[in-house]
């Protein structure tokens, strides 16, 4: 039994996060701040979403989402909002524009390039073993007496 009240109080240490006194009274209001604050990243914790973490950057990060749309900023506008003054490392996804694009095909590119030289490779130690099977007797003789040295 404990062990399982364990696991649940892991496992609900996110819902935590988000204060009593952050919450907005209007439902919709607060659904989209949770929302937004799902795909912001927390600065501290680096792999958390603000709504995940207890640190007080996150908090005023929260509190300043939940502000933003008490002022009637729409969803697009809180993140461009947030993303002017952290810079885009505050988004938990990226945009796949602009120097992100060269980051988001990075990593492809690199495995066709890894996969082109790893064919030129094979293709050319295939070459070169088909070779020392053409050797004179005088050859194969010598070659024995090195390998049994």
């Amino acid at each position: 039994m404990k062990p399982l009240i364990l696991i649940l109080c892991l496992l609900a240490a996110p819902v935590w996060a988000v204060e009593p006194d952050e919450i907005l009274e209007d439902p919709a209001l607060e659904a989209r701040a949770r929302s937004l604050s799902k795909g912001l990243r927390c600065m501290v914790c680096r792999n958390e979403s603000i709504d995940e973490s207890n640190a007080d950057l996150a908090r005023d990060l929260r509190l300043l989402v939940r502000e933003r749309l008490v002022a009637g900023d729409s969803d697009r506008e809180v993140i461009a909002y947030v993303v002017d003054r952290y810079g885009e490392f505050v988004l938990l996804r990226p945009t796949g524009t602009g120097s992100n694009l060269a980051l988001w095909l990075a990593g492809p590119a690199m495995l066709v390039a890894a996969l082109g030289v790893s064919a030129v490779y094979l293709r050319r130690r295939s070459n070169l073993q088909g070779r020392g099977e053409n050797l004179s007797e005088d050859e194969e003789a010598r070659l024995k007496e090195i390998l049994e040295e």
